[in-house]
């Protein structure tokens, strides 16, 4: 078709008017307001946290899994939950903002884990916060609870975080971890990418996926290298647990599979499994809305229960 004036005018527009949404639309997580919160450990490690929201409202402290970092949880930082609760979000030591010592020995000990969640606890000045714990913070939560008890939380949320290493509930995706832990930058990269898809079955768009691939190539392969290989059975724990608990779980999780969620709902007494049906490992954002929901009607509950 002939480039008209009139053509040539519509084409001029139509690349302004998409500038200007491109302009105006923030990035992932950009532009969020927050309050940064330093904390010191016992054994002596800088842990970076994070307040946003309605600084009276009922506490949350979202805990992020393996290579990933506070980031994980803008879907829920920038959302209704915000103007409800006050939420706390950290990045594990390794991990994000945090001190990332080379000492494997670092990553091994159960209790400096139980520690540093106590430790972030302490610094915002949480009373009785409800736990929402991904994936590997299901190891963490089950650290600080077997260091720190239960006394101080209001419930906790397990999102396709396991408290058993059962090999026959290890997903495929599992097998990119050695890869990841690679000095070789080619290898850790081609792992790491493969990983980070896999944590998802709907899958994030490129610019959420080039931001997430970011901070997970923070976290340094010998980092990477210590934080595997812990052993995990909290089942004699967590089955005389007396606080609320909400099992979410992605069906087609490759990370940990659906029987890992039906486990710790099974162990847990009293504890509530909610399934995402055609959802991956990451139900808080593949599904956020249906997400953000159901936590905000677990975290009510569960402040008015304790």
């Amino acid at each position: 078709m002939p480039m008209t004036a009139r053509n040539s005018r519509l084409v001029k527009t139509t690349i302004a008017a998409a500038w200007l949404v491109a302009a105006v639309q923030p990035g992932f997580g950009e532009g969020m307001k927050y309050k940064p919160i330093m904390v010191k450990t016992p054994d002596g490690l800088t842990i970076s946290a994070q307040e946003w929201g309605n600084p009276t409202g009922p506490e949350i402290l979202f805990i992020h899994g393996f290579s990933q970092s506070h980031l994980s949880w803008m879907r829920q930082v920038d959302s209704e939950l915000a103007k409800e609760f006050r939420i706390i979000t950290y990045d594990l030591r390794g991990h994000g903002n945090s001190d990332k010592p080379l000492d494997p020995a670092r990553y091994r000990d159960s209790k400096a884990w139980g520690d540093e969640v106590q430790a972030v606890i302490d610094a915002a000045g949480l009373k009785r916060p409800v736990v929402v714990g991904w994936s590997y913070a299901g190891r963490v939560i089950s650290d600080y609870l077997a260091t720190h008890g239960a006394g101080q939380l209001a419930g906790i949320n397990f999102v396709d975080a396991p408290i058993k290493v059962d090999p026959a509930l290890i997903g495929d995706n599992l097998k990119n971890l050695p890869l990841m832990a690679s000095e070789d930058l080619v290898t850790n990269i081609a792992a790491t990418r493969a990983f980070l898809h896999g944590c998802f079955s709907k899958q994030p768009g490129a610019d959420d996926y080039e931001t997430m691939l970011a901070f997970n190539m923070m976290v340094l392969p010998k980092v990477r290298a210590g934080l595997g290989g812990r052993p995990l059975d909290a089942t004699e724990m967590m089955s005389k647990l007396k606080l609320p608990v909400l099992v979410t779980h992605g069906a087609e999780d490759r990370n940990a599979r659906l029987g890992a969620g039906q486990y710790t709902a099974s162990v847990i007494p009293g504890a509530k499994l909610s399934v995402y049906d055609g959802i991956g490992h990451s139900p808080f954002y593949e599904d956020a809305p249906r997400f953000n929901t159901e936590l905000a009607s677990f975290v009510r509950a569960a402040v008015k229960t304790n």
